[in-house]
C-alpha cells in the first residue's frame, strides 16, 4: 500500500468516518489535492479497505471559461473509471464584491444540496495542510483571536465556523477534511504522479490580487528560507491553539463533543473537558463519577461508532459519525417499580 492511501485509511480512523454501509460526498475540482483524495479513496475501496457509497460532487464556476468546463470533463472521467457516482452542476458566480467569498458560498450551497440528495452525512474536501498554513497566516494578518488562529478544523458541521448552511437540514451534515492534518500540497501532487493521473492547474491560484495567492508565493516561501519546515510547523500551531480554545473540545452553542479534537489534549485535559460539557448539557453532575468519565474517555479512544455510556439514569453518552451526543435512554420498568 502507498503511503499516502496508509496515512488517509489511518486519518479515517481516526476521524470515526464510516468503512462501510453509508454514503459520502466528496468534493473534486480537479486540482491535485480534490484527485489524490478521489484516487486514494478509489485505491481503498479496489483494496476492500472500504465499502462506502462514494458520490463524486463538483460544480463549475465558469470563471475561467473553457479551462473551468475542461476540469468538469477530467472530474468526470475520472469519477466514470472509478466507477463512482458523479453529480455535477454548472453556476455563474456573482462577480459583485468579494469573488472569493461568493464562490465559497456557491460551493458550500452545491455541497449541502448533494448531501441531503443522497441522504449522506459526510461531505469529504481535499483542504491539505497548507491550506491551514496559508488560514493561519491570513488570520494572523487580518488581526484574529485564538478561534480565527486555530484555523480549520479536520471536521466541522454546516453552520459553524463561517461553514454556511443556507437552509436547515434533516441531516447532520459535517465538513470533513481527511487530509488536512497531515497531507502537504507536495504529497498530493506526487500521488497523482504516481497514479499517473492528470489534474488540473487553476490560473487563478497565480492571481496576486488575492491576499491568499500573496501568502503562497511570496510570504510562505520567504518563511521556508527560515524554517524549511514551516508549513508543517504553522499547520501545527493552529491544531495547538484549537486545542486550547474556549471550551475546549466544544463549540459555544452546541450539543456536541468532537472527538478529533478531544484526541489532541491529554488525558487530563480530555476529561476535564468532557466533564465541563456534561456539566452544561445535564444542567448539573449529581451522580456523574470518575468511574463514567472513564468510561466517556474510552469511548473516545475506540474506533468503533454507535457505542454509548450509560450515566444516571436517564442519560446516556453516544458516539456517532466522530462526534459525542448527551441522549435520553428509555428505561424498562422493573416488577417492583410496576
Amino acid at each position: 500500500m502507498h503511503s499516502f492511501e496508509r496515512k488517509l485509511i489511518t486519518e479515517w480512523r481516526r476521524l470515526d468516518l464510516p468503512f462501510r454501509d453509508q454514503s459520502i460526498v466528496v468534493a473534486v475540482s480537479g486540482g491535485a489535492d480534490s484527485m489524490s483524495l478521489l484516487l486514494a479513496i478509489d485505491e481503498l475501496t479496489r483494496k476492500k479497505k472500504l465499502d462506502v457509497r462514494v458520490i463524486v460532487a463538483h460544480l463549475n464556476h465558469s470563471l475561467r471559461g473553457k479551462s473551468s468546463d475542461e476540469d468538469a470533463k477530467l472530474v468526470r472521467e475520472i469519477t466514470r473509471r472509478s466507477e463512482f457516482e458523479f453529480s455535477g452542476k454548472t453556476s455563474r458566480i456573482d462577480a459583485r464584491g468579494n469573488l472569493e467569498e461568493n464562490a465559497r458560498r456557491a460551493r458550500y450551497e452545491f455541497l449541502q444540496h448533494v448531501a441531503e440528495k443522497y441522504s449522506s452525512s459526510f461531505v469529504l474536501t481535499a483542504h491539505t495542510a497548507n491550506d491551514q498554513a496559508e488560514t493561519l497566516l491570513l488570520n494572523l494578518i487580518r488581526g484574529s483571536g485564538v478561534r480565527g488562529l486555530s484555523g480549520m478544523k479536520s471536521i466541522r458541521r454546516f453552520g459553524i465556523d463561517g461553514i454556511a448552511a443556507q437552509r436547515k437540514s434533516k441531516l447532520n451534515i459535517s465538513i470533513v477534511r481527511p487530509l488536512l492534518s497531515w497531507a502537504e500540497r507536495a504529497d498530493t501532487e506526487n500521488y497523482c504522479q504516481y497514479r499517473k493521473a492528470k489534474y488540473s492547474i487553476d490560473e487563478m491560484n497565480s492571481d496576486s490580487k488575492f491576499t491568499r495567492v500573496r501568502i503562497r508565493r511570496e510570504v510562505i516561501p520567504i518563511l521556508h528560507e527560515i524554517n524549511p519546515q514551516i508549513v508543517k510547523t504553522l499547520s501545527r500551531t493552529a491544531e495547538i491553539l484549537g486545542a486550547i480554545e474556549p471550551n475546549g473540545a466544544s463549540d459555544p452553542g452546541t450539543e456536541e463533543l468532537r472527538v478529533s479534537k478531544l484526541k489532541l489534549l491529554d488525558r487530563s485535559k480530555r476529561l476535564q473537558a468532557i466533564k465541563d460539557w456534561l456539566g452544561i448539557q445535564r444542567g448539573d453532575l449529581r451522580g456523574v463519577s470518575s468511574k463514567h468519565l472513564d468510561a466517556i474517555e474510552k469511548l473516545v479512544q475506540s474506533t468503533k461508532s454507535g457505542r454509548l455510556v450509560q450515566l444516571p439514569k436517564p442519560f446516556a453518552v453516544i458516539k456517532q459519525g466522530g462526534i459525542l451526543r448527551l441522549t435520553v435512554i428509555e428505561v424498562e420498568k422493573s416488577d417492583s417499580e410496576n
